[in-house]
Parts: structure tokens; C-alpha cells; sequence
């Protein structure tokens, strides 16, 4: 049987092998007893090749031949010998790639932990250098559009504003509320019960007006509008890339940036400083109770503190970080929608990761804004 593929001689010019009969799936058994066989036996390094007796050929048959020949043999049969038809050539070639890209994944596989880790971290780095990168880019052209949309009147898109006004701001205040006033609660419990070591309880009030003012409402509100806001433009946006819709609004003619992303941000600038404004009072409140209920200070009293001891300053600078975190969220937000590839899973990956790298950005920029104002004096 293994005859009808390989004829091997011993000339006086050198070693002959002619490859003949099908190479196919059909005769997969005959073909393997012939790879074994080789194996045992390697082909000689020079040797002559005829393929002028080849049959049929798949992808089967070119892998074990390429097998038995190869790499070297594989390639002489490719370049030199004009008896082998185009297609077959062709058939030969691109499994020889696949066969080398297999070895290759092999190989990789194959090394050592401390290459794998520092690898994973290489690779980690770049994709977070691509990342930066592709965000920034969307971020200008996020403010290209609002620029252009200015000297537009008739472009604005009022009712998408106030739609996304509606989901993603008045929607969000029982929640914004509830949790900043809890949060505020707790912050006063816990400076009572410190500060009642020192005797300066009353100084409760000053923890939780300054806290709430200048950290807490507009940290804990963009994390919420983060997870609820951010995540939702991207699953919004990302069905509409599965669905094509986006797709055709490009083959429209119309600008995907003004007609989604730009009503979105403009929602969120307009939602996030109101929901700080009401997360702060909401907070003080919080702690407004705690006071009264703990530490025998009236609300009256409370609020005389709070007017006589906390400058205007701090609220204002709670306020201003509110636009910068909206304008951050919406993009990050848009920014994932748009780079799903088509797919369910992808909706959801690019979902998970909005929402994880809106909640990273707040962070960062909120601790570098408290160094700064620090610094400042503010």
C-alpha cells in the first residue's frame, strides 16, 4: 500500500523519489502507516523529486507530505519542479504556512514562566498605550463636533438631550441620594466616634461638610454614573454596531459623532453637576442626622457651623470637577460602544471594560485635581 505514494530508488546520479497516487483523506489510514514508517526511516538529505505521478491532493494529504519531505525538500518541491500543477502549489504552500504558525504557537507555548510573565506584562502595557492612544484620538474628535456644533444652531439635537437628560440624570437622583446620604451618615458616625476621644465632637460637623463638598458627592456620584451611565451608552451604541445601524447612518451620509456621542455628553455636563449639587446636600443631610441623633447638635446649630466655618470655596471646587468627569464618562462610555466587533460577547466585554476604565479615570483624576488643589492652597 505504501507503495502507490512513494517510490524510492538509488540512481547512479544521486536518490530518486517519486510521489504518486491520491493523497487524500479517503486513504488517510495508508497515509499515516507511511508517515510512521519515514519517521523510523528519514528520506536521505539530497534526493531528487518527481511529482508527475500525483493525483489528487487535500489538505490532509499536503500536511502528511509536507511532513515527510520537510521543510527544505517541501520548498524544493515548490521552486524547482515545474510538473506540479499551480493549484497544488498553492494547496502546499498555504498549509505550510499554517503548519509553521502552528509550530510557532508551540514553541511560544513552550517557554519559560518568567518570559511568559514579563511577556503578559509587555503586552499589557501596549495594549494600554493603544488604548490611551485610540481614547484621546475619539476625544478629539468628541470636541471637534461640540466646537463645529456651536456655529450650528439648527444641527442641535434638542430632543436627544433632553432625553438623555431624563435616563441618565433625573432617573439617577433617588439612588445619588439615598447613597450619598447614607455615605454622609456613616462619616459622621465614625468622626463622632473618634473625635469624642479628643473632646471635639462638634468638629463632626466640619468632617462631614468638607468631606461631602469637595470629595465625596462628586466621587461617589461620577463612580454611580459610571456604572449606570457609561455602561449604558456602550451597550446602547454596541447593539447598534451589531445591528449595523451604525453602518447605515455612514452610508447615509450622516456623522455617527453628531447624531449619538454628542447628545450623550451633552446630557451628561448637564446631569452630573446637578446630581453632585444634590449629592452634596443629600450627604450633609445624612449627616445632619447623625448629629442630632448622637451628639445633641441641633440642625439649627449645624447649619450656623457649617455657614460660619466651610467657605463657598469648597463647594465650588466640588462643582467644578462635575463637567471634566462627565465629559471623561460619556466619552470612555461612546468610545467602547463603538469599538464592538459584531458580536454578543462583545457588547458585553466592551461593556465590562467602559465601565472599568471610567471609574479608573475618576479616580486618577480626582486624586491628581486634590493634589493640585493642595498645593494651590484652595
Amino acid at each position: 500500500m505504501q507503495a502507490e505514494f512513494l517510490v524510492a530508488e538509488q540512481r547512479v546520479d544521486g536518490d530518486y523519489l517519486c510521489i504518486q497516487g491520491d493523497w487524500t483523506l479517503d486513504n488517510f489510514v495508508a497515509l499515516e502507516k507511511l508517515s510512521n514508517r519515514y519517521k523510523k526511516q528519514p528520506l536521505p538529505e539530497k534526493i531528487s523529486l518527481d511529482s508527475s505521478r500525483l493525483g489528487m491532493l487535500d489538505t490532509v494529504g499536503a500536511s502528511r507530505l509536507i511532513q515527510l519531505l520537510g521543510q527544505e525538500k517541501t520548498r524544493l518541491l515548490l521552486l524547482a519542479d515545474s510538473q506540479l500543477p499551480a493549484e497544488k502549489k498553492a494547496l502546499i504552500q498555504t498549509v505550510a504556512q499554517a503548519l509553521d504558525l502552528t509550530n510557532a504557537g508551540m514553541q511560544k507555548s513552550e517557554t519559560g514562566a518568567i518570559s511568559q510573565f514579563f511577556g503578559k506584562i509587555g503586552y499589557a502595557i501596549t495594549a494600554v498605550w493603544q488604548q490611551l492612544i485610540s481614547l484621546l484620538g475619539f476625544s478629539g474628535l468628541t470636541l471637534e463636533a461640540l466646537f463645529r456644533l456651536l456655529w450650528h444652531p439648527r444641527q442641535w439635537r434638542f430632543t436627544s438631550v433632553v432625553s438623555q437628560v431624563q435616563t441618565s440624570g433625573l432617573n439617577a437622583v433617588p439612588i445619588v441620594m439615598l447613597l450619598t446620604f447614607m455615605v454622609g451618615a456613616v462619616i459622621a458616625f465614625l468622626g463622632a466616634t473618634v473625635l469624642a476621644d479628643f473632646g471635639a465632637s462638634v468638629y463632626t460637623v466640619h468632617l462631614v461638610a468638607f468631606s461631602n463638598l469637595r470629595e465625596f458627592a462628586i466621587l461617589l456620584t461620577s463612580i454611580l454614573m459610571a456604572g449606570r451611565t457609561a455602561s449604558a451608552f456602550t451597550a446602547q451604541l454596541g447593539s447598534m454596531k451589531v445591528n449595523e445601524e451604525i453602518d447605515a447612518l455612514r452610508a447615509s451620509g450622516l456623522n455617527p459623532v453628531y447624531l449619538l456621542v454628542i447628545p450623550r455628553v451633552l446630557a451628561l455636563l448637564v446631569s452630573l453637576p446637578i446630581l453632585t449639587f444634590l449629592g452634596m446636600i443629600s450627604g450633609i443631610l445624612g449627616g445632619m442626622a447623625v448629629c442630632a441623633l448622637s451628639l445633641d447638635i441641633s440642625p439649627v446649630m449645624f447649619i450656623d457651623i457649617i455657614s460660619e466655618n466651610v467657605a463657598a470655596r469648597h463647594f465650588w471646587i466640588g462643582i467644578a470637577k462635575a463637567p471634566v468627569f462627565a465629559f471623561v464618562i460619556a466619552v470612555v462610555g461612546c468610545h467602547e460602544g463603538f469599538k464592538v466587533d459584531g458580536s454578543a460577547q462583545s457588547v458585553g466585554e466592551h461593556t465590562t471594560s467602559s465601565v472599568v476604565q471610567c471609574i479608573f479615570l475618576v479616580i486618577l483624576l480626582d486624586a491628581l485635581a486634590a493634589l493640585f488643589f493642595m498645593e494651590m492652597g484652595w
